[in-house]
């Protein structure tokens, strides 16, 4: 018996990472998995972009934990695509209790250096995907009637702005903003809306990226990224707070962001 036996789940950047863990994570509690990736570059960042092969890996990965998935490629920023894949999954699962809306991108560079398009991608993938995501989920979990969670995830950036990351920052305090206003709205439905704030995480976002490395060796901006604890956070400590956040030990908890941080905010 698992804690989320029944239940379905619905994760955006499910191919590898953060998403990867916590489709698995939620197949071994029991849940039916419904995901969507890109599985290609979308702006121009220092890190590889997840792929078909990534996506075909979760897959395996999620059934291999005892999951049932249904799971496709597509780019958040594609509404008509998200609608779709939520009717199909609910036909398929016969609900929708929970959403994770987990997909995003990075660019780094200085306010006035960036790219018209570095900043509008960002803004683009990180903010207008994940309201896709809620108009494409909510009426399904309003329909199921039966209470829920939505977890949108930040960043240490979403509360503590970056230097070199105007485009990601921006993007990230957008979505605390949005994920209140949802609680707000959602909250005669018993659905709760909480972000998570991750900072270092083993990812190909945070360890194979080239841009953030330059960055990270300019004297100037080093006081600004240096956490409490030392070390790197791993996708399922991510998970675990994924997890509390959708769990009844969670269920008086609403409009709140959740730091994953090594105490990178309080620096």
């Amino acid at each position: 018996m698992g804690d989320f036996d029944g239940k379905v789940v619905y994760i955006t950047g499910i191919a590898r990472g953060q998403g990867r863990s916590h489709a698995i994570k939620f197949a071994e509690e029991g849940a039916s998995v419904i995901g969507l990736d890109v599985c290609r570059e979308v702006t121009a960042i220092g890190y590889p972009a997840a792929t078909p092969e990534d996506l075909e890996e979760t897959i395996r990965l999620v059934k291999a934990a005892g999951g049932n998935i249904l799971a496709i490629q597509a780019d958040t920023r594609d509404l008509a695509a998200q609608q779709q894949l939520v009717a199909d999954g609910v036909a398929q699962f016969g609900r929708l209790d929970y959403v994770i809306a987990n997909a995003g991108v990075l660019t780094w560079g200085a306010v006035h250096e960036l790219t018209e398009s570095q900043f509008m991608d960002v803004i683009d993938v990180n903010v207008n995907g994940t309201w896709k995501t809620l108009k494409a989920t909510i009426p399904a979990m309003i329909d199921a009637d039966n209470g829920g969670s939505i977890v949108i995830i930040s960043s240490v950036a979403g509360i503590k702005s970056m230097p070199m990351q105007a485009a990601y920052s921006a993007s990230k305090h957008a979505l605390v903003g949005l994920s209140h206003t949802t609680a707000k709205e959602l909250g005669k439905h018993r659905i709760r809306v909480n972000t998570v704030h991750p900072y270092g995480v083993d990812t190909p976002m945070c360890i194979e990226d080239t841009d953030a490395f330059a960055v990270f060796e300019m004297p100037e901006f080093q006081p600004h990224f240096l956490p409490i604890l030392p070390g790197m956070a791993k996708s399922a400590d991510i998970s675990d707070a994924v997890m509390y956040l959708c769990s009844k030990k969670a269920r008086f908890i609403t409009a709140s962001s959740i730091e994953v941080d090594m105490g990178a905010t309080k620096i």
